[in-house]
């Protein structure tokens, strides 16, 4: 391990191997009931609950040059490719419905110490299905590796549990429908998750994924307030409030 000033570079031994679990939770909930009446999104499960990986899979969660806390760089597609596919065969990067500002793959140095090196990834994928895809709202994860011994401590790949956390397509004789929905649990995982551990610098787990999301969308790049701050500001300022009402969230790929 090498620390270039407040900058640390990351590398993985390739003679190990990592044991990967992963688990797909029945569907709960479609708006349309979808996951009811296709059998293909209703009867979604893993494709191999476990499996065996070298470690060079996950060299390409790492930056190829040396980084600092809170700086991003792009995960290489290959290695992303490899792990989806062990929750369904058919993974795909590019997305269906894709506005331009969607796509990639990326992660983020969150912390380090003498010993330890924590980072917060984001991953934007979809499964095509043999009558339609399924997209999930994003695939966040965390990657902790050992640095003196460069292997991994812990990996997790999951699709947060929000309210509606995916966006499928089912396509039949008359066209392509489409549904959101909720799925409990979508996960790869690796090892043991630490706790309380110091940091020699480390930025909050909030601001490592504010500065993932502003890669994929423009707009996280303004400096937002809440309601309560802008209806402060706004006579202040002599400005205007203009709101605008959506029925999903803007910050994922779940609708």
């Amino acid at each position: 391990m090498k620390t270039l000033g407040n900058q640390i570079t990351l590398n993985l031994n390739d003679d190990m191997e990592v044991s990967v679990k992963g688990f797909i939770a029945p569907i709960e909930y479609t708006q349309y009931n979808f996951h009811v009446d296709w059998d293909e999104l209703g009867n979604f499960r893993v494709a191999e609950p476990e499996k065996q990986y070298p470690t060079s899979v996950f060299q390409a969660f790492l930056p190829s040059e040396p980084v600092s806390v809170g700086e991003c760089w792009e995960i290489q597609e290959a290695g992303a490719l490899t792990l989806l596919k062990q929750l369904h065969p058919n993974p795909r990067l590019k997305l269906t419905i894709d506005s331009g500002d969607s796509f990639g793959l990326w992660a983020c140095l969150r912390a380090y110490n003498d010993r330890l090196a924590d980072i917060v990834f984001r991953i934007h994928a979809e499964f095509i299905m043999e009558r339609g895809k399924f997209t999930p709202s994003q695939f966040a994860g965390h990657l902790v590796i050992d640095k003196a011994e460069e292997k991994i401590v812990f990996f997790k790949m999951y699709v947060p549990p929000t309210t509606l956390n995916f966006d499928a397509g089912w396509t039949r004789d008359e066209g392509t429908a489409a549904e959101i929905g909720f799925c409990p649990k979508m996960e790869l995982c690796s090892g043991t998750q630490l706790h309380d551990v110091e940091f020699t610098a480390s930025i909050t787990e909030e601001e490592a994924e504010c500065a993932l999301s502003s890669r994929f969308y423009k707009f996280q790049k303004i400096n937002w307030v809440s309601l309560e701050e802008a209806l402060e500001m706004a006579p202040a300022q002599g400005k205007p409030i203009h709101v605008i009402s959506v029925d999903g969230p803007l910050f994922d790929e779940g609708c």
